[in-house]
């Protein structure tokens, strides 16, 4: 009996000094092993336990406008706090998305540089073994937009796309509301109930089979503070009570059955801003400041933490980061943040 409660008392210790103080119920940004490579405008996913990031844009020529897009392949593993470069992308692309259906990594659009722009494209690949493999391709463009998979279906909603027969320019680009989903059993598209506003750079994840997608901006108008929520059951969207503070270029992931967004540009600048929402309850919480504001970073939810990913440390396309970091939410254990039901 000593012995058990020895081991009692030292795992409550433990647990205690990693979350305190246990009153604050806050969770904490800590440094992980920065990526190899700089880079921002990039995603992520989840992919047995570890993180993986491709494409995006990092400082240099050629390029369009000084950024170079990227074919890299990044592999995070959170017990190791180390990473690894996976097989590289066909070609260069930034703004791809990912998700994972099925066990395997999932790619679809973003933009490649063609005659001095950026231009739209419909690829949809996927992660099998050792190499990336083409899929069927999106039927419409849509890039800079959210991909989120709920069972073996992956919804992507929102974005941008060409206004016309023109896609190259940024004058060229509107915003769409525009749901696709691709079924990765069946290997086939469908098309789902458009989102309620048209933006891009939104962020989003799934959350008790749902579609939580989060902020964003409009071409030539604002940033947007509005959280919507899909129910593939009833193919429908509800708006829900808005994010604290209007983001676009975000990232977000779920954990412990909340919601966590994090960064972006909110006008003036880049925001360090975290928060996290709670769907029983439809309240936003402030959490800690990320410790390098970011926007068009990759957030991933992985070995029990929230990992934030690369990023630009300016507005626009300035100062293009490598850094890491992880968001550990709080209570960690809850027995270690004051709930004295949860036994050791």
């Amino acid at each position: 009996m000593a012995a058990m409660i020895d081991r009692r008392t030292l795992l409550a210790a433990g647990l205690a000094s990693a979350c305190a103080p246990a009153a604050a119920a806050a969770g904490r940004w800590t440094a992980c092993a920065p990526i190899p490579w700089p880079v921002q405008e990039v995603y992520g996913t989840a992919w047995r336990g570890q993180a993986v990031i491709a494409g995006g844009m990092a400082p240099g020529v050629p390029g369009s406008r000084g950024i170079n897009p990227q074919d890299r392949v990044g592999l995070y593993d959170p017990a190791r706090d180390a990473w690894r470069e996976g097989p590289k992308l066909p070609f260069a692309r930034h703004h791809p998305v990912l998700a994972t259906a099925r066990d395997r990594v999932h790619l679809f659009g973003g933009y490649k540089v063609a005659e001095g722009g950026w231009m739209a494209i419909p690829d949809a690949l996927v992660l099998d073994g050792e190499a990336w493999t083409p899929l069927p391709p999106m039927p419409k463009l849509q890039c800079e937009t959210v991909a989120v998979t709920l069972g073996d279906r992956i919804h992507i909603a929102s974005g941008r796309a060409p206004k016309g027969a023109r896609n190259l320019e940024w004058p060229d680009q509107g915003d769409i509301d525009l749901h696709q989903v691709f079924d990765a059993r069946a290997g086939k598209w469908e098309t789902a109930r458009p989102c309620p506003l048209a933006r891009n750079s939104a962020a989003g994840a799934g959350l008790g089979g749902r579609f939580y997608l989060v902020g964003g901006r409009q071409v030539g108008g604002d940033n947007s503070d509005r959280l919507d929520v899909y129910d593939p059951r009833a193919d429908r969207w509800t708006t829900l009570r808005p994010m604290p503070r209007p983001a676009g270029g975000l990232a977000a992931a779920a954990a412990g059955g909340k919601l966590y967004a994090f960064g972006g540009e909110g006008g003036p600048g880049v925001i360090p801003n975290a928060w996290s929402y709670d769907p029983k309850t439809d309240r936003w919480t402030a959490e800690p400041d990320m410790a390098t504001p970011r926007h068009g970073l990759a957030g991933v939810a992985a070995g029990g933490r929230v990992l934030a990913l690369g990023g630009g440390v300016k507005e626009s396309g300035g100062q293009v980061s490598a850094v890491a970091e992880a968001f550990t939410p709080c209570p960690a254990h809850p027995r270690a943040c004051g709930d004295p039901d949860f036994p050791l």
